[in-house]
């Protein structure tokens, strides 16, 4: 299969309408229509249910979504490594998330910067499972991410550091003065915990407010309205408007430096040693 057969029908597997996927990449719709058909007719399957009300994907053209999907993130990655790799294209640029090691980070820049063959280092301050994804489609070369939160699958990566994970209530709250508390009285806390932004942009269902970055949650947290578990180096942000509870059986993060599993930039490699070495 070509890229253009499998935008074509990505487009109109996620419109469900010609007319909508044709308006959508800019081209008529009955060379569309025709580009379709010769892909079924190539593939030996139907890969759309067509009445004169609606269009449906049948199982084939499920599969085919998906996967054309994974294939054309992959071709969109590979077209901005190469971009990066040019000459003319020396620096490097780091992802992390907003307000995330942010000592580590600090550390890791100031050390990096006095190596000789140090380069420029372009950091891209994300929200929640943007560093991933950012790293994973070619915009990134090099991330600092957090187990269990971000998925490392398909990566390499180097573990950096392990921390306990803390609570943090409003102050004055009945918990404030406990020295530690368990996953099972975090859950039966009448105030909820927030609710993260999966990496499509959907949120999960449930009773606690959406957030996308630290200053929301600990407003929200001030005003009595959500609780959270946060990685316990954390504190050094939050302020006296914030009791802070440790929570004995909360599952440990881990930040890893990740980086994709071909690369082979001198500057990722020089980076991630610096980072071991503190």
């Amino acid at each position: 299969m070509e890229t253009r057969e499998m935008r074509y029908f990505v487009a109109v597997a996620e419109e469900l309408h010609f007319g909508r996927a044709a308006q959508r990449l800019t081209i008529a719709q009955p060379p569309l229509s025709r580009a379709i058909q010769q892909l079924e007719r190539r593939l030996g399957v139907v890969l759309l249910h067509r009445t004169t009300r609606a269009i449906t994907l049948t199982e084939a053209g499920s599969v085919l979504l998906r996967e054309a999907r994974l294939a054309l993130d992959a071709v969109e990655a590979a077209e901005r490594r190469t971009r990066r790799a040019a000459p003319d294209q020396p620096g490097m640029v780091l992802a992390t998330k907003a307000g995330a090691s942010r000592e580590l980070l600090s550390r890791l820049l100031d050390a990096y910067a006095a190596s000789p063959s140090a380069v420029d280092v372009e950091v891209v301050l994300c929200g929640p499972g943007e560093s991933e994804a950012l790293l994973r489609n070619g915009s990134a070369d090099v991330a600092l991410l957090q187990r269990p939160h971000d998925t490392t699958a398909g990566l390499d990566t180097e573990d950096l550091r392990t921390e306990n994970q803390v609570l943090v209530l409003p102050e004055g709250h009945a918990l404030a003065d406990r020295p530690h508390v368990s996953m099972a009285e975090v859950d039966a806390l009448p105030l909820p915990l927030p609710r993260w932004p999966r990496r499509d942009g959907t949120y999960p269902d449930g009773p606690g407010p959406k957030v996308r970055d630290l200053i929301q949650l600990t407003q929200l947290i001030t005003l009595g309205r959500a609780c959270a578990l946060v990685p316990e180096s954390l504190r050094a942000q939050l302020d006296g408007d914030h009791a802070i509870v440790a929570v004995a059986d909360a599952p440990a993060v881990t930040t890893v430096i990740a980086w994709p599993a071909h690369s082979r930039s001198k500057a990722v490699a020089e980076l991630v040693r610096t980072a071991l070495e503190l």
